[in-house]
């Protein structure tokens, strides 16, 4: 089985010992995205609905990178601060997959990377 990295400039760059994406096979797994700019290093956090697309569409650069889209993801597990405002962070997410979409796991922590209030990973198969 062949390991690849992947990386795109349009999402952020890892701010750690990991990479945004190993595609291991057919099977793409997309490290956990928070709503940084790509550009500006800067968080995009006016509110949870804007900070869910902005993960989101960090979480599709990413897919894209690979030749994968929303379509192939399989599994997501979503990390959010606070269950209060679940509700909010789902509808955001349900943009993105209209239809067939994939398992998933939410999950409150206490405390996310830069103080984030979600962070979303997922799996992705061809």
């Amino acid at each position: 089985m062949s390991k690849e990295i992947i990386f795109s400039k349009e999402a952020p760059a890892p701010i750690g010992p990991y990479s945004q994406a190993v595609k291991a096979g057919n099977t793409l797994y997309v490290s956990g995205q928070i709503a940084l700019d790509a550009d500006t290093g800067e968080l995009i956090n006016e509110n949870i609905t804007e900070e869910t697309h902005a993960v989101m569409k960090n979480l599709e650069a990413v897919l894209r990178a690979a030749g994968f889209a929303f379509a192939d993801v399989v599994k997501c597990t979503i990390f959010i601060k606070d269950m209060g405002q679940f509700a909010t962070i789902n509808e955001a997410y349900g943009q993105y997959f209209k239809s067939n979409p994939p398992a998933r796991e939410t999950v409150e922590v206490s405390k996310l990377p830069k103080n984030v209030n979600v962070e979303i990973s997922c799996i992705a198969v061809k």
